[in-house]
């Protein structure tokens, strides 16, 4: 079984405003649901794990989680795509839960869930915990660059060799299913 794991904010959608609260302030990085739907047509299931820490704040309620995602459903379906499933750590920040990155429990549930090992499956994520988690699950840590200006680098969170390095999650799955990859920008 081929899977790709992806973080949601800052990889799928923009998250440049903190905390994404109502279906209004969802909105898709450009390109972003095209490559979840060329994934999908190259044989992959698409996962999604993703902390939302709004949850555990009081930010946001489950509710108004599902209609987001929802939303973001029907716009990948709208390009063809789909995300199999969705693996969320509700807990805020201080919460001591073992399914918040940079702890690799929201990855082993899903190699459990999927009864697979998750040796080598690629993680994309612009989030340096999301990457040390995924390391630390045995996974294929894949970084992309945040929009704006340059984040600190994957190696400071811990996560000590990163598969590599990308503009965005377009140039991810160019990698993956086997075209030209584009180079990030100069930083």
């Amino acid at each position: 079984m081929k899977i790709v794991i992806l973080d949601r904010d800052g990889t799928l959608n923009d998250a440049s405003d903190g905390i994404v609260k109502s279906p209004q302030e969802w909105k898709p990085l450009p390109g972003a649901l095209e490559a979840v739907a060329r994934l999908n047509h190259a044989g992959y299931h698409v996962v999604l794990a993703t902390h939302q820490a709004g949850l555990g704040r009081g930010l946001v309620d489950m509710a108004t989680l599902n209609t987001i995602h929802a939303l973001m459903h029907k716009q990948l379906a709208a390009v063809g795509g789909r995300v199999d499933a969705v693996f969320l750590c509700p807990h805020a920040p201080d919460e001591e839960c073992q399914c918040r990155p940079p702890r690799p429990g929201l990855f082993e549930l899903i190699g459990e869930r999927f009864g697979t090992d998750l040796a080598g499956v690629p993680v994309i994520s612009a989030d340096p915990d999301h990457l040390a988690a995924a390391q630390q699950a045995g996974c294929r840590p894949c970084r992309i660059l945040r929009p704006g200006p340059a984040d600190g680098s994957a190696a400071d969170a811990g996560v000590a060799v990163p598969t590599g390095v990308f503009a965005d999650l377009t140039s991810v799955v160019d990698a993956l299913v086997g075209q030209a990859v584009r180079p990030a920008p100069a930083a």
